[in-house]
């Protein structure tokens, strides 16, 4: 246990400053280019999800199950009281995770620990999987955590880095589509059932006010995990 604890804790030297700007461009094409954002927002929906969950959980509510599907949609069914506090923070988690997951994972990747974050994605993964009730849910989990598990285990002494750069790039990114969609939608009248809509009808505050602060942590969450992640921060390395 001793030497697993030295591997996880090990800081690792950070790839060249040119490998950063590439991950980073390359996770904003992706979420930026329409076709690839359509293939891998399902990532993003996981986080999304997850986040309900978690805040479920904390707030001691009946997490009864989460169901991810093929359009890149998922719900999250809880169990207790309708309204109140642990109800509009369980609403109000899921935009806002893949975001601060980002910033999180930007802090653990500028310090170094890539095995941790790594380790760390691969576990919140196994226990989204506890918890999925249907056969499309179990299949994008398994092959993410298979994925990521492979590519660690196979690939060349450093590549690891590359990996966790793109993955939180990814999710910086990827945590302000979905928001800036959820936005025009509802400019459309497409979303009454929105995530801020729901918060809407559980406090005095307008859909508006949430959909803006989400999109105020999304942004706030990439500019400093940008700042983390810069090969001119102090602690990137």
């Amino acid at each position: 246990m001793s030497e697993v604890w030295v591997t996880l804790t090990k800081a690792q030297a950070g790839p060249p400053p040119w490998v950063v700007l590439l991950a980073a461009l390359a996770a904003f094409g992706v979420v930026t280019w329409s076709t690839s954002w359509h293939l891998s927002r399902g990532l993003i929906t996981m986080a999304h999800e997850g986040g309900h969950a978690l805040m479920a959980l904390l707030t001691r509510r009946k997490l009864q199950g989460i169901r991810l599907h093929s359009d890149t949609s998922g719900v999250t069914l809880t169990r207790g009281r309708p309204t109140g506090p642990g109800m509009i923070l369980t609403a109000a988690a899921g935009y806002v995770t893949p975001s601060l997951l980002g910033l999180g994972g930007a802090w653990l990747t500028a310090s170094g620990y890539v095995t941790i974050l790594i380790t760390l994605l691969v576990g919140l993964l196994f226990c989204m999987l506890l918890v999925i009730r249907n056969l499309f849910g179990v299949v994008s989990l398994l092959a993410t955590g298979g994925a990521i598990s492979a590519f660690t285990w196979y690939s060349a002494p450093g590549m690891d880095a590359v990996l966790a750069y793109l993955a939180v790039w990814f999710l910086l990114f990827g945590g302000v589509r979905p928001i800036l969609e959820l936005r025009r939608k509802r400019r459309r009248g497409h979303t009454p059932d929105s995530d801020a809509d729901q918060l809407a009808r559980l406090t005095f505050l307008p859909a508006g006010f949430w959909v803006l602060l989400f999109l105020l942590v999304a942004a706030g969450s990439l500019a400093c995990g940008a700042y983390l992640l810069s090969p001119l921060s102090p602690g990137s390395g």
